[in-house]
């Protein structure tokens, strides 16, 4: 709040009190952020943690097999992207609740560099998303012409977790993209006034 003093057309003074409102747009923005921090985070502790043992038998042999996640490149990937992206998105709201919008130049290159790391870290989760629904598919559903087996078959809990994980991460990843469109509409609105 601010007190200004205004002259009249009558030449009468009044103190006038203005009050500025906050931008709306800052809820949506925070919200948004911890949606992304929250999602990645699950995603990221559900595949990290799970690992499934079995005994299968082939060819009157037995032996124990186990699924984790560090046994297969893309899920590593996927695991490491939504940690960055987890780590990232708590970042970017402690700035985003720190930061202060009144305008001035440092704000706005702030604003630019979260929004293009926005954009960097929508683009690495869903690279990693894809990635992890392309070994799904083959653990779901296997290639014969290469003759790799079914997996999921054998290892149903590992692939029921890993599917809510790829899901959680999916949503992450459009959350993020949120942001980088809610950024954009700000910076439209911001141009025509």
């Amino acid at each position: 709040m601010s007190s200004q003093t205004k002259t009249n057309v009558d030449g009468v003074h009044s103190d006038v009190k203005v009050v500025e409102r906050p931008p709306k747009e800052r809820p949506y923005d925070l919200l948004l952020r911890f949606l992304g921090l929250s999602l990645t985070l699950v995603a990221t502790i559900v595949v990290g943690v799970d690992n499934e043992t079995k005994v299968i038998s082939y060819a009157e042999m037995q032996f124990k097999a186990t699924a984790k996640w560090e046994y297969m490149s893309a899920m590593v990937f996927f695991l490491v992207s939504n940690a960055i992206a987890c780590s990232y998105a708590a970042a970017s709201l402690v700035i985003a609740v720190m930061g202060k919008s009144s305008g001035s130049r440092k704000d706005d290159v702030t604003h630019l560099v979260v929004t293009a790391l926005d954009l960097v870290v929508m683009a690495l989760l869903f690279s990693a998303n894809g990635a992890a629904c392309a070994v799904g598919v083959i653990a779901q559903k296997g290639n014969s012409h290469v003759q790799w087996m079914k997996v999921c078959d054998v290892f149903d809990a590992y692939c029921r977790h890993v599917t809510a994980a790829l899901v959680l991460s999916i949503i992450g990843s459009t959350v993020f993209l949120l942001l980088v469109l809610h950024s954009f509409l700000k910076l439209h609105y911001r141009s025509r006034s």
